[in-house]
């Protein structure tokens, strides 16, 4: 079944629960959803949303919208932006930022976001995942990576002792790799916070 016969078998399912609905908040939520449906359709986004829930199903990190090596480059991206991709995730020098924006674009920023920390926790919650891979140097898992034409959207490796999560963004076609000891800073964050009697 296409990408295009699931969205239209979806919104025939949320017309039909909406006709069943008598609460006009869920009408209108339901409509929402198949409106939501249509602007990903019109909009030349139904091969994107596909590869998007391919993303979903594989427990990917959540995907990101561009990738820079600085925070220069970051800005100088955002301020060509006549709207501001609000609430969008972005690289830089691969740490997870948010794009924060005002509905007129006229006040925009990128914020760190703890994205990614939150993931690879749960990826320990069970204690740490096996190994795909396994190598010796940073340089030998990077040509491994590169030499790679379409890689799965995640993969644990091991580099000199150290867990990585080696991420493919296909969107964009980044590949990024992220130590597991990231989760750390989470860990210091919450740290603080109780230490500061402010909880989670």
């Amino acid at each position: 079944m296409t990408i295009f016969d699931q969205i239209l078998e979806a919104q025939e399912l949320l017309g039909k629960s909406r006709e069943n609905t008598q609460s006009p908040e869920e009408k209108k939520l339901l409509l929402l959803a198949i409106e939501a449906l249509w602007f990903v359709w019109r909009n030349g986004q139904s091969y994107e949303f596909e590869n998007y829930l391919e993303d979903v199903d594989a427990k990917a990190p959540h995907r990101v919208i561009a990738a820079f090596n600085t925070r220069d480059e970051a800005d100088a991206w955002l301020g060509t932006k006549p709207k501001p991709p609000d609430l969008a995730l972005v690289l830089i020098a691969d740490e997870y930022h948010v794009v924060l924006s005002s509905r007129d674009g006229t006040r925009c920023s990128l914020v760190p976001d703890p994205d990614l920390e939150y993931h690879i926790e749960g990826m320990m919650r069970d204690g740490l995942p096996p190994a795909g891979a396994t190598f010796n140097t940073r340089e030998e898992a990077d040509a491994w990576f590169s030499s790679q034409a379409e890689p799965p959207a995640q993969t644990v490796i091991q580099i000199g002792g150290e867990h990585y999560l080696a991420v493919y963004y296909r969107n964009i076609n980044h590949r990024a790799m992220f130590p597991f000891s990231i989760v750390e800073r989470l860990h210091a964050r919450r740290k603080r916070r109780t230490e500061g009697g402010l909880g989670e």
